[in-house]
C-alpha cells in the first residue's frame, strides 16, 4: 500500500493476484475494495499463485 503524494489517495495491491489494486481516499475503504476484489477473484475457484507469503 501506498499513499499518492500528487492525488491524496491510498493505493493498495495484492501480490499474486494480477489485476488486483484499487485506490481509494481512507484505508478503511481501501481495505473493503481489496477484500471485493479478492471475493471477486477467487468466484473461479483458487488462484495460480507463483508466489508463496511468508
Amino acid at each position: 500500500m501506498e499513499k499518492r503524494s500528487d492525488t491524496g489517495l491510498y493505493v493498495g495491491y495484492i501480490p499474486g493476484f494480477p489485476g488486483a489494486h484499487t485506490q481509494e481516499k481512507t484505508l478503511d475503504e481501501l481495505n473493503n475494495n481489496l477484500k471485493e476484489v479478492i471475493k471477486m477473484l477467487l468466484i473461479d475457484g483458487e488462484p495460480d499463485l507463483d508466489t508463496e507469503f511468508i
